[in-house]
């Protein structure tokens, strides 16, 4: 048995000593991935507004780039410790059959080092840079996408992305944070936006990749239900959404362009989820993805127009 083992050993060696060297442009490439940078990105779009609108004009530019820095590593950090504790999942499906640690580009040793360390410089640099409460809110938001969402909550329930989906809104918590060392109503309306965009954003795509999730076991909303009911919620979740961006225009520094936007945009989509919805009913699949896709763009455009009002003479 020893003898066994031994050699297993010495082979394993000889496979790692063999594994070619990776040109560094690769492999700093790979980590950006496990960072998984599109979420990443809309998150930090929530960042900036939060920030201009709790200043009432343009906060110090070091204060924005250094809470943007400090949001980019938490969210990293978040993302990279996702990877590695659904490596074994993501392996099932075709959506993320490419990321770092299902093609073998990063060790697992190695991705979830990479994401204690992104982890702890992002507080530290957080409470050096800006202040105490942003850097217990971005410990907050790791710890509530890792543990509450990932471990918790999405092997489990098919309510995981709504309670999950909280650490994608302490961004405009830290934002705010990091400007007025509080959190005013303000950045709690903002939060609720958000809070109940996710489900809207996020259903559609279980719907898209429902078989891919149910290969991996994972019970998102699109696999345990019908079509007709995920659209049901889809446009609930919608409705809810816009009622609630309305809830800001009494903050301080908005006026008639955030007024104006959060019901054009919120129209055009509530009028997607209806169409996805009534494709649901009538037993078509519809465009789910158009869906997701709208929902970004509802979401920048709204965020856009909170960061612009504060600005205008006007």
């Amino acid at each position: 048995m020893s003898t066994e083992i031994s050699a297993q050993s010495q082979a394993a060696s000889h496979t790692e000593q063999a594994r070619p060297r990776r040109p560094f442009g690769r492999v700093v490439k790979n980590y950006v991935a496990l960072t998984k940078p599109r979420v990443m990105e809309l998150l930090l779009v929530v960042t900036v507004p939060a920030m201009i609108l709790a200043e009432r004009g343009l906060p110090d530019l070091w204060l924005v780039l250094a809470t943007l820095i400090g949001g980019a590593m938490s969210a990293g950090s978040a993302g990279a410790f996702n990877c590695y504790i659904d490596r074994e999942a993501d392996r099932l499906m075709k959506r993320t059959k490419n990321r770092p640690l299902v093609t073998d580009e990063i060790s697992d040793r190695n991705a979830l080092v990479f994401a204690w360390v992104l982890g702890v410089i992002s507080i530290v640099w957080l409470y050096a840079t800006t202040n105490w409460l942003a850097a217990v809110l971005g410990a907050a938001a790791i710890f509530t996408y890792v543990v509450v969402y990932t471990m918790w909550l999405k092997g489990r329930s098919e309510q995981n992305i709504i309670w999950g989906g909280i650490a994608g809104c302490f961004p405009v918590l830290i934002g705010w944070a990091a400007v007025t060392g509080s959190l005013g109503w303000p950045a709690w309306v903002f939060f609720i936006i958000i809070f109940l965009w996710t489900p809207a954003h996020y259903w559609p795509l279980s719907m898209r990749y429902r078989e891919d999730y149910a290969a991996a076991g994972v019970p998102m909303l699109g696999v345990v239900r019908g079509r007709a009911t995920v659209g049901l919620q889809v446009i609930l979740y919608t409705w809810a959404t816009v009622a609630s961006s309305l809830l800001l225009i009494p903050a301080p520094g908005i006026g008639w362009l955030y007024t104006a936007v959060a019901l054009l945009s919120g129209g055009y989509f509530i009028l997607q989820a209806h169409r996805l919805y009534g494709s649901a009913i009538r037993g078509q699949e519809g465009k789910p993805m158009q869906v997701f896709h709208g929902s970004i763009t509802y979401l920048s455009v709204l965020s856009l127009a909170i960061a612009i009002d504060p600005l205008l003479p006007f």
